[in-house]
């Protein structure tokens, strides 16, 4: 069996929802391997405490578009706030995070 493809923890260095509602950001999720990927996120302000974990399941050999202004348990993405993310999962994935317009590129790190 060929090694599997991603990291098991992503880091989003940048993130930013505006106040009116105009635009978002998305982490789009591959889970390559055969076994469900038990995903939870993490996110770090400049000025409060971080929010999370925010939990989620990427089906085996599918791929999941999250919208971060639709996670809202256990509370919704502060808008026009500055905040990174952690991205960990059981199983290696492959993150990519985007924003409308333009792409930012992720670290990942075992």
């Amino acid at each position: 069996m060929a090694d599997p493809i991603g990291y098991r923890r992503w880091a989003i260095a940048e993130g930013h929802l505006p106040v009116d509602g105009d635009g978002y950001e998305t982490a789009c999720l591959l889970n390559a391997t055969g076994d469900e990927a038990n995903v939870q996120i993490t996110l770090f302000f400049s000025d409060r405490d971080p929010a999370g974990p925010y939990r989620l399941a990427v089906p085996p050999r599918r791929t999941l578009r999250l919208r971060f202004d639709d996670l809202d348990d256990p509370e919704p993405v502060p808008r026009d706030m500055d905040y990174a993310s952690i991205i960990e999962s059981d199983v290696p994935i492959v993150v990519q995070h985007t924003r409308i317009d333009s792409s930012t590129i992720a670290y990942a790190g075992d």
